[in-house]
């Protein structure tokens, strides 16, 4: 089996790529670079450098390496960005997953693993959310990941293909031997943004909105360790290789937190004092997102190892130390060049 793995020098998609090769899968990458890092990219790994909508690049990326699975992790991925510029992210996330589609039907690819999200539930009517909850998406972004899931489900019906729909809830975290994590400038996560204020490269955390009808007025959020997501993609592949069918699964540990208590984890980690400047709440964000995660126990191979705030926050901190001071010795040696 050789899997392909597109966004694979990006942040999900670089630990899932990892995780992949040490279990011994031969993997491909294609990435355009525009958040990813090639160095992220394990050696030994092939890596092309394009987009995921170029059907002539899939076309032979599948045959030169006999491609028979597709995990698409490829996309845009920030809620206020997609309200700014949705047509964006239906061309990123809608427009590039049909292009993919159309590339692995006609070469005869016969499993997808599909990078989705929870945005598509929009405001749930109930948490824990479970995937049979109504999808409503109030943003862009979920919308052009729910369009993309849409068309998946109606090619599989159509085609010898079967998939599986994976909706991530909130990743955070980094490798815990700190190999790689998130590395994009102007990243949005919120633990990215407060270890950014532990580490001095930024003076204040936002917090928006903390009137939500919640214990401190905060959304709540379910965070998952990027490393156990990443083992979720393997043990999603390992399913439909033993001849599993198409299901869609939700991403997460079923526990939530405020905007409020991640904060004070990563002060209590940090050691550091946590500057927050409050404003009102921004157009997209959903108040509480709590995943039922008990298909993907069932269906999957899959025992998550760090489901624990404190261990997410202790992981993304020891990325970050070592990103900044790779950073700084980098200007270093530019100013005294």
């Amino acid at each position: 089996m050789t899997v392909l793995v597109t966004g694979g020098a990006g942040y999900i998609g670089s630990h899932t790529v990892l995780a992949l090769a040490e279990a011994g899968e031969s993997v491909v990458v294609i990435d355009n670079l525009s958040t990813g890092f090639s160095s992220f990219v394990p050696e030994g790994v092939p890596l092309f450098i394009g987009d995921c909508s170029d059907e002539n690049l899939v076309d032979g990326v599948i045959s030169q390496h006999g491609i028979d699975s597709i995990i698409h992790l490829a996309g845009s991925v920030v809620v206020p960005e997609s309200v700014r510029d949705p047509l964006l992210y239906y061309r990123n996330n809608t427009m590039t997953t049909r292009s993919l589609l159309n590339a692995a039907v006609r070469r005869g690819v016969g499993r997808f693993v599909f990078s989705s999200t929870a945005a598509v539930y929009g405001d749930p009517e109930q948490v824990p959310v479970p995937e049979t909850a109504r999808t409503r998406p109030n943003s862009p972004y979920g919308t052009s990941k729910l369009m993309a899931e849409i068309m998946l489900h109606d090619v599989a019906a159509a085609h010898d293909l079967n998939y599986v729909v994976l909706r991530y809830f909130n990743v955070a975290g980094a490798d815990p031997l700190a190999r790689i994590g998130l590395a994009t400038v102007g990243a949005t996560h919120l633990m990215k943004i407060a270890m950014e204020v532990a580490t001095g490269q930024r003076a204040k955390i936002d917090v928006y909105g903390t009137d939500y009808p919640t214990p401190d007025g905060t959304c709540i959020r379910d965070f998952i360790h990027v490393t156990d997501l990443a083992q979720a993609h393997r043990a999603a592949l390992a399913y439909l290789c033993g001849g599993g069918g198409s299901v869609t699964l939700n991403c997460g540990y079923g526990r939530g937190y405020s905007v409020l208590e991640t904060i004070e984890a990563v002060r209590r980690v940090s050691g550091r004092a946590i500057a927050v400047q409050y404003g009102p709440r921004r157009p997209g964000d959903i108040m509480a997102m709590v995943a039922d995660a008990s298909r993907m126990h069932t269906l999957l191979d899959w025992t998550p190892h760090y489901a624990n705030l404190d261990a997410i926050a202790a992981h993304a901190l020891a990325w970050e130390e070592k990103l900044f001071r790779e950073r700084n010795s980098d200007a270093r040696e530019l100013a005294s060049a």
